[in-house]
């Protein structure tokens, strides 16, 4: 059986990687089997928190940095509903850091795909958690002074038990790492690699596509170095 997913057009940047995001999430929920009313999406503030927007599922669209605690209680409320979270890098980093780091410790059974542009696109191009040091932004116009958090690093010191990272421009991959982490039985987080087209023309799909590569089936994921 084919689900329909499809609702209204969303309104991004055309070019957006959050479009590729959303390809990828309704591939991967079409081959889980999953019918969209088993399916629940919160979401906070941001460009990528328009995802409850743009897939016909259930939705809850909540407050900037808040997208978690409602994902919690609703997977609390009723277990067999698959919970996912779509959130931004300053969404969940920045505003959401202390439910980021609550939510890995309570361990909930939640899928959360962050879409990392590096940068708040919403509010016009300033520096996210992620922006990467000496970066200029629209405010940060002698570039940004701090390092960036580490996001999989934060997460896997604090226990996580499914970290990964994906590219929008690589669906297929993508469509795998979402597979996995909605099936996963605990806090899955899925950091996405994405272009903002408009505010961050460091980040681009061609200088991404020089970069990212996929670690090996046999990787050490205890090697450090």
């Amino acid at each position: 059986m084919k689900y329909d997913y499809k609702l209204y057009e969303p309104s991004w940047c055309p070019g957006c990687g959050n479009y590729m995001i959303r390809t990828a999430l309704k591939q991967a929920l079409e081959e889980l089997k999953i019918e969209p009313h088993e399916v629940v999406i919160s979401s906070g503030i941001g460009q990528a928190a328009k995802m409850p927007h743009y897939i016909k599922v259930n939705g809850f669209n909540g407050l900037h940095g808040r997208a978690l605690p409602p994902a919690i209680g609703i997977k609390l409320a009723n277990k067999d509903l698959k919970v996912i979270v779509e959130s931004g890098d300053g969404d969940t980093y920045g505003e959401g850091g202390n439910h980021f780091i609550h939510t890995i410790r309570r361990n909930i059974d939640i899928a959360h795909f962050v879409h990392d542009n590096q940068i708040y696109g919403l509010t016009k191009g300033q520096a996210s958690p992620t922006t990467a040091m000496g970066q200029k932004t629209t405010l940060q116009f002698d570039g940004v002074k701090v390092e960036p958090l580490q996001p999989l690093a934060l997460a896997m010191t604090m226990g996580a038990g499914f970290v990964a990272r994906g590219f929008s421009g690589d669906i297929p991959h993508l469509v795998e790492l979402m597979k996995e982490a909605i099936n996963y039985k605990g806090y899955a987080l899925v950091d996405i690699l994405q272009p903002c087209v408009v505010w961050n023309k460091v980040n681009t799909f061609a200088w991404y596509k020089e970069r990212v590569y996929h670690l090996p089936e046999d990787y050490d994921y205890t090697d450090r170095e």
